[in-house]
């Protein structure tokens, strides 16, 4: 939800802002977290709070000045002052120490002192006129790093295969100091499984080998405080194999030094050096972290492994170190107490020990006191619980006075851990202080109680906006403070809000919509009020559409170096602009140009198998979101033949272990793969005793593992049989595993969905979900059923069997009950029930609606308020009210007419509503009725109104009929419904042409009793379009349309024959297509003639090589045949786009005409001479080879 939906309440922590947090307890003594304003606290008192203190156990670095922590606030600000071993410390006489201003924080300046002298136990005291608040006891120590005492270490001569202790003994530091064995180089000795180092810093050798011997063991303490490092004296080690040296060598070997090794070197079963023994004890407290280690002697080196004897170890807070000889387990609760066993084994055995986890608790709070702030004359209670092992006993004080010892207070009650106030008076703020304590720590806390009488303030700003996305909840806060403290009342559009189906009022003020529809948008209104005033605010609630993904991206299977396209489209309200981000298995996308992100959808090309994955695309608002995701699978253009997967063969040697009342391991060996990796195995059961022959489901574990610990139920005959999956499906079942029996138990837990029911105004029906064979844990299962009315505390039960509902009779109506179920069999009870709430069953509601009023808004609209029925007439849960209401008749007709009723449905805190749809000049009749889950109540007394005149109808049809030439006839039929009296017709015309372009709109007002009209002097051949409405006295109603064509003139269309049927006209055509033919002829005939041209004597003048004739013999132009391959002529005409090629000819029409001038003939052309030379040409040199085709001719002609 957007977060100005879902807001996390915070408190502020500048000043004053507790106060405020404060004075919204009331009668309350846990605060209420609430978004705060500190400027609205200035001026109002509060007794003084430790805001920052130091620790209680601070260790100093005796090099720096001393800083002891200690800061409070209140109005007006404290004043501050100190303890010192339990008495006044006196500031202000040594010089050495100053206190900041307006605070308590010391400075102890121990330059030229030494630190032990300001050791000890202090404690703030902050006091102002309303109270005294004090601090935890802060214990001053200085940290130390002692020199390590002076020692000598004689050389230590052990035999190879024996182990060895090396002794660190640091001196005692203030922090323990941390311990480490490194080298004359500084280097850290290696350890592993065999040399290891202990908790309390020694060396341990399981076993010594040769490559042990050194003289340079060098134990290191570094003391954090100070920041320091101390060593121990080095120590020699010499490993003798005794069996491969004389006497005379190992007596000089011997002498003078130390010797471990007075038993056999060979290999040998595992003994613990520590702890030693079989059993030891440790003690921890909760909440601190459990060190237990094993060490033990054993050739070959030992294997360490931890179990809990009762239970399992805790899941994820257990983890093993120094190479599983140390059990570490953080966060210590009571649960981890009991026997651990770690386990030494090698190949010669295997020895145990058992190691006692004892845990105790310093205290902890359960319930810590708080603050409170009470109005004169009201009543509080502030609570002080704790928890602790040994239970930690708990003390009051006041102002830092043992309450005992303080003045005696009439409105102050003591009772164990908690404190009573009653009937507070003005000037008794005070401050209590409660401490818990046992041997192991203690708990101090400072709770003030203010005596104040405040009006009420809004906190929340004014005209907030909340938005909240359709079927969403909708938190609208109405943050306030006073004291007494304020009630809460909302109102929307000025009507009062109460806690319903639809709506909850919080404690807090804060009104929640479950499920917001669009309806429940608008200005809602909170107030607070106390005896002091009132104030109120406004905040509006805006109701968004929510965001869809309507076309999802689908999975893709594409080939290598293709492109995939995944769409993404979405649906959102109009207000709303939602983001697209796409995501790669839950990653952001490559940055890769190959990958474009479009408005709605995602584009990736060249695709590569590192593509693969599963697209994930997510459309955000500022208020909600969607996804969808799908695969992409990217393959081979041409798929090469892959290996031939199948499923798994079923494993085998299923065998039981670790059998315990609760739990047992299962263990198997998996069968063939077959080219695919197994992913899981799937463990089933079976219960021959409840279900014999049926498999369940139970759980599953990941294909690398082999074995299972599987948590049973009690009573249950298991056989258990394990299944296979890879890749390509589950294998077949295992053959099962033996039977294994549990014993039987009571009930673990009880009936689940119990729900009640009422059924009948005199009875209830108490329904649950029945406990299947494996939930009932022993034989004899039975219900009990237990019912009370509420706050009656006489219940009754019944034992039930085999049934899942039970009815109980003889029940008021509609009253609340406490109802529980509880599983019970032939071995005891199930756990405590739920309590349940329910009602027995609703009757009808037996009160009408009275004062029903009518408001008549408009001819369509009438408005109808009554006043609610009482709730304890209602005899059930008001569901609303039905408001039936039916015509009777119109107001211009006499016979009454007979409607169904129509029956509008409106919610429970709904008395004013509006009646749509209603016909206008009508007579109209209504009741109204409660009605609840039962049915309906008796119907209020009939109210009957009437609604004034609106528009009419439409005229029921429009005709137009021809009448001649230039007039129509218009006719119509009165419209179905007048809604009033009718005072005539509106009727326009206009014409329309060919092109449906309209003439000007002519009109006419016609009587009422009219129902024709003709219409003269209209256009002959035209259309023309019609519109008509009738009218009242409210206006015009819905226009009915029609066209209609003038009859066309018979003279005229006589006239209009067509042309082409026309005799005279065919022989007109016939003619000039004969004339066309015959110049087709005489063009084609003198084509073929050709002609002598005058431009043969022009091309011998200018003797261009490139227009010789190709026949020397003849002299003929060789270019001009019809053979040559097409060519143009030279000095032909101008090829049809207009241009001739410079490389052709030079030649000019110039050229080609008499005395140079270049005159063409008179009527414009130069084909006369052309002609003529032509025909010489072909008189006199050699014919071509081909006869000139009509073609040439025709384009002569053209």
């Amino acid at each position: 939800m957007h977060p100005a939906m879902d807001r996390k309440r915070s408190c502020m922590l500048c000043e004053g802002a507790v106060m405020l947090l404060l004075l919204l307890l009331g009668h309350m003594t846990t605060g209420l977290e609430v978004p705060l304003d500190p400027k609205v606290l200035e001026g109002l008192p509060q007794p003084p709070t430790i805001t920052h203190q130091s620790p209680k156990d601070y260790i100093i670095d005796p090099r720096e000045n001393i800083i002891i922590h200690c800061e409070a606030k209140g109005k007006p600000h404290p004043s501050f002052s100190w303890t010192r071993n339990g008495t006044h410390f006196d500031v202000e006489k040594d010089s050495k120490v100053i206190m900041k201003p307006s605070s308590g924080t010391l400075v102890i300046d121990i330059s030229g002192e030494k630190a032990e002298a300001y050791e000890g136990v202090y404690q703030c005291i902050a006091r102002n006129e309303h109270g005294s608040a004090v601090s935890n006891d802060i214990v001053i120590r200085q940290s130390r790093s002692p020199l390590w005492s002076k020692e000598k270490n004689e050389p230590i001569i052990v035999q190879r295969g024996m182990s060895l202790v090396l002794q660190c003994r640091p001196p005692a530091g203030l922090p323990p100091p941390i311990i480490f064995w490194m080298d004359n180089n500084f280097q850290r000795l290696p350890q592993n499984s065999r040399v290891s180092q202990a908790l309390n810093g020694d060396l341990y050798f399981s076993n010594v080998l040769m490559e042990d011997s050194r003289n340079d063991y060098i134990c290191y303490a570094r003391f954090p405080h100070t920041q320091t490092i101390q060593q121990k004296q080095p120590i020699t080690v010499n490993v003798l194999d005794i069996e491969a040296m004389n006497d005379t060598v190992l007596a000089a070997f011997l002498n003078g030094s130390d010797f471990w090794g007075d038993t056999p070197s060979g290999e040998r079963a595992p003994t613990f050096m520590h702890p030693p023994g079989a059993h030891s004890t440790a003690m921890v407290l909760k909440g601190d972290t459990l060190e237990l280690e094993c060490l033990a002697d054993g050739l070959p080196t030992p294997d360490i492994s931890w179990t809990k004897v009762v239970g399992d170890l805790p899941s994820s807070r257990f983890s093993f170190h120094s190479f599983q000889k140390t059990l570490k387990i953080t966060e210590v609760t009571e649960a981890d107490g009991g026997d651990y066993r770690c386990l030494a084994k090698n190949r010669l055995g295997s020895n145990h020990h058992t190691i006692t986890v004892v845990v105790r608790a310093a205290p902890f709070w359960i319930s810590a006191p708080q603050n409170l702030i009470l109005a004169p004359k009201e009543n509080g209670m502030l609570t002080c619980r704790v928890g602790g092992n040994p239970q930690p006993k708990v003390t009051w004080s006041v102002n830092g006075i043992p309450i005992e010892n303080s003045h005696k207070d009439p409105s102050r009650k003591i009772k164990d851990d908690e404190i009573i106030l009653s009937d507070v008076q003005t000037g008794s703020s005070a401050v209590y202080q409660c401490n818990a304590s046992n041997e192991y720590g203690y708990l101090l806390a400072n709770a003030f109680v203010s005596v104040l009488a405040e009006p009420p303030r809004v906190l929340t700003p004014p005209n907030h906006v909340y938005s909240v996305i359709t079927n969403r909840r909708a938190l609208l806060d109405c943050a306030s403070f006073g004291s007494p403290l304020p009630k809460i009342t909302w109102f929307k559009d000025s009507q009062s809000i109460l806690d319903g189906d639809s709506y909850i009022i919080h404690k807090n003020g804060t009104l929640e919509i479950s499920v917001a529809q669009s309806l429940n948008g608008g200005k809602y209104t909170c107030m607070a009020s106390n005896n002091l005033g009132n104030k109120e605010n406004h905040i509006y609630l805006e109701v968004k559409e929510p965001t869809q993904i309507l076309k999802q991206p689908g999975y893709k299977v594409v080939q290598r170096n293709s492109m995939a396209v995944f769409e993404c489209k979405v649906k959102h309200d109009p207000t709303l602009f939602p983001s697209m981000i796409w995501l790669k298995d839950n990653k952001e996308l490559p940055d890769d140009s190959r990958f474009e992100v479009g408005s709605d959808s995602l584009t990736i090309r060249d695709v590569t198998e590192e593509d693969e994955g599963t697209y994930t695309c997510i459309r955000n608002t500022t208020l909600d979101q969607d996804s969808a995701r799908a695969t992409l699978t990217v393959v081979e253009a041409t798929p090469t033949p892959s290996i031939v997967l199948e499923k798994p063969d079923p494993p085998t040697d299923l065998e039981l272990t670790d059998q315990r009342e609760r739990s047992v391991r299962l263990t198997w060996t998996p069968g063939d793969e077959h080219n695919s990796p197994i992913k899981l195995f799937l463990i089933q059961y079976e219960d021959s005793l409840h279900k014999p022959g049926v498999w369940h489901n139970m759980t599953s574990v990941p294909g690398t593992i082999t074995t299972a610990q599987l948590d049973l139920s009690p009573y249950v005959y298991y056989s258990f049989r394990v299944l296979a999956l890879n890749g390509v499906n589950l294998s077949e079942p295992s053959a099962p595993s033996s039977q294994y029996r549990t014993n039987p138990a009571q009930p673990d837990m009880n009936p689940s969905d119990v729900e009640v029911i009422g059924t009948s105004p005199d009875s209830m029906t108490i329904t649950w979900t029945e406990l299947t064979g494996l939930e009932s844990n022993g034989p004899g299962l039975k219900y009990k059923v237990s019912w009370s009315m509420k706050d009656a505390d006489r219940w009754t039960s019944f034992d039930l069997a085999n049934v899942s509902q039970y009815i109980v009779t003889g029940t008021p109506t509609f009253a609340l009950y406490e109802v529980t179920v509880q599983a019970v069999n032939d071995y005891g009870s199930g756990p405590s029930p739920e309590v349940v709430l329910g009602y027995s069953g609703e009757d009808s509601p037996t009160v009408a609606p009275e004062n029903v009023q009518v408001s008549v808004q408009n001819g369509t609209v009438a408005e109808v308020r009554w006043d609610a029925v009482p709730l304890s007439t209602v005899q059930g849960r008001l569901k609303g009210y039905k408001v039936s209401y039916w015509k009777m008749r119109s107001l211009h007709k006499q016979d009454f007419e007979h409607e169904r009723p129509q029956v509008l449905i409106f919610n429970g805190n709904e008395t004013e509503v509006r009646l749509p749809g209603l016909n206008p000049y009508s007579q109209y009749a209504l009741n109204i009725r409660a009605f609840n889950g039962k049915g309906d109540g008796p119907t209020s007394s009939e109210q009957q109104f009437e609604t004034p005149e609106g528009v009419p109808g439409p005229p029921k049809h429009l005709k137009v009929q021809n009448l001649n030439l230039d007039s129509l006839i218009v006719e119509w039929a009165p419209p179905l419904e007048d809604n009033g009296h009718l005072t005539g017709y509106l009727l326009k015309y206009q014409s329309i042409n060919t092109t449906d372009e309209l003439g000007p709109l002519n009109e006419l007002l016609l009587l009422a009793n009219e129902t024709s009209i003709t219409l003269d002097n209209l256009k002959y051949s035209t259309r023309y379009k019609f519109y008509l409405n009738a009218m009242t006295v409210k206006g015009s109603g819905p226009t009915v349309t029609e066209e209609a064509v003038t009859i066309m003139d018979e003279a005229m269309t006589s006239k209009q024959v067509d042309i082409a049927t026309q005799g005279w006209f065919i022989g007109l055509m016939c003619a000039i297509a004969l004339l066309i033919l015959v110049l087709l002829i005489v063009c084609f005939i003198k084509r073929n003639k050709g002609g002598k041209y005058p431009v043969k004597e022009k091309e011998d003048a200018h003797q261009d090589p490139e227009i010789q004739p190709m026949k020397e013999d003849d002299g003929t132009f060789g270019e001009y045949s019809d053979t040559e391959d097409h060519k143009p002529l030279k000095g032909s005409r101008t090829p049809s786009n207009g241009t001739v090629k410079k490389d052709d000819s030079d030649d000019s029409l110039v050229d080609y005409g008499e005395g140079g001038d270049g005159q063409f003939n008179e009527d414009g052309s130069f084909i006369g001479q052309y002609s003529g030379k032509k025909e010489k040409d072909t008189a006199e040199g050699n014919e071509s080879s081909e006869a000139p085709s009509p073609v040439n001719a025709m384009n002569s002609f053209v």
